[in-house]
């Protein structure tokens, strides 16, 4: 890897440092487009959360959006930021003796039939000038092959540096300098009912841009309905289209608060993007070290309410009474893991880690990811109606299989 790829730096240059914070592919025809569609029942409707804002304020909606030379501030943000917005092509080959092909054919695979090249395009952004790309990772899994071509219509090979499963997200690398950028904004300040505006390659039209507002921020991946993720997304109503994968999400400054991920099926207003603060922890790393580590405790967990304490209490295969209506209770702790070592016990109530109180499990699992691997972290449980106080270390999350 050449040094500017290893070395450490935040998005907008490769010489400065980041600072530090962590479905299905829609196709037909042999042509996958980079998103990923929800199914009907993926999202829950929890209780204790921002709801979902459905309409605009009733005044004038180009009330103060128009500028003194008629232009507004999606066209802005658009001139701005489409530069920035590339179009990615990948491409694999599957052999006919891929598994996959002799799960469905079984034996009756014809002999000598040709490799099948299967070509699927999504979306990305451009994060620093000397050529490196975010994008999603389900964008290019499993390719061969990956081509980005710019806006200007130039078209370059590709390089992935990395690419995360667990939050979705690649980084890819094109030969080139001087290349417009994208600013970033903070996706941590985003607040329901704010402009949201998406710009990306859907159906492959180019540089197509859509508006809307933030409906929601905080969706867990359980919710959004991919929980072998963990991402805290964004919910926007800003129409997301196949192909939108990978592009940016951007608030009215034309800042990028989001990377565009998955779309509802048979719905509409219901779109999700992963914060801009997860992905800049994360790219660091992919760009770094060529793969991301996540903190790791080994526990499985539920948020309590009336309704889930009765249905654990009523299934025999529980082994303790759940005392508690609300609270963030301990199902399982995995065997060996940190939390084992730590001396936590299925039947545990976690009250707070680091000092923060928690109440759900999202706030548990966003406390884990961004505390350093091997770092200790306080963590107070109620056990048998006595608070104790553990100590963990979380460990990297072991490889999937």
């Amino acid at each position: 890897m050449q040094d500017h790829h290893s070395s450490s730096h935040r998005f907008g240059s490769k010489k400065q440092p980041f600072v530090y914070l962590s479905l299905i592919l829609l196709g037909a025809g042999g042509m996958v487009l980079g998103d990923r569609l929800l199914n009907d029942q993926a999202l829950s409707s929890p209780t204790n959360t921002v709801p979902v804002i459905s309409q605009l304020p009733t005044q004038n909606p180009l009330e103060g959006v128009l500028g003194s030379n008629n232009s507004n501030f999606i066209a802005n943000a658009a001139e701005q930021v489409g530069p920035s917005v590339v179009r990615i092509n990948a491409s694999r080959t599957v052999a006919f003796n891929d598994p996959s092909f002799r799960e469905f054919f079984g034996d009756r695979v014809p002999n000598g039939a040709q490799p099948r090249v299967e070509r699927g395009v999504g979306s990305g952004f451009i994060f620093d000038d000397e050529g490196l790309i975010l994008t999603n990772a389900h964008v290019i899994d499993g390719a061969d092959r990956v081509t980005v071509t710019l806006r200007d219509g130039r078209t370059f090979e590709g390089e992935v540096l990395g690419e995360d499963p667990i939050t979705d997200l690649a980084v890819v690398d094109i030969d080139a300098n001087d290349l417009p950028t994208v600013t970033l904004g903070d996706s941590d300040q985003l607040k329901p009912g704010e402009w949201a505006i998406a710009i990306g390659n859907p159906l492959g039209l180019d540089n197509t841009v859509t508006a809307g507002i933030i409906s929601a921020t905080g969706r867990s991946s359980v919710q959004v309905g991919i929980p072998d993720q963990r991402a805290s997304f964004i919910q926007t109503d800003a129409a997301i289209n196949p192909g939108n994968s990978g592009g940016p999400l951007l608030n009215e400054k034309g800042e990028v608060v989001g990377i565009n991920t998955a779309i509802r099926a048979n719905a509409q207003g219901l779109g999700f993007a992963i914060p801009i603060n997860t992905a800049e922890r994360i790219a660091d790393q992919l760009v770094t070290n060529g793969e991301a580590q996540h903190p790791f405790l080994g526990i499985q967990m539920a948020t309590l309410n009336p309704e889930v304490q009765d249905n654990l209490n009523s299934n025999p295969n529980v082994p303790f009474e759940v005392q508690d209506e609300e609270g963030v209770l301990i199902l399982e702790v995995v065997p060996s893991s940190p939390a084992a070592n730590a001396g936590f016990q299925a039947g545990d109530i976690v009250l707070s880690l680091g000092g923060e109180a928690v109440t759900r499990s999202e706030e548990v699992q966003r406390i884990v990811e961004n505390t350093p691997i091997g770092s200790d972290l306080s963590v107070d449980v109620r056990r048998n109606g006595e608070t104790l106080t553990l100590t963990v270390q979380p460990g990297p999350m072991p490889n999937r299989t």
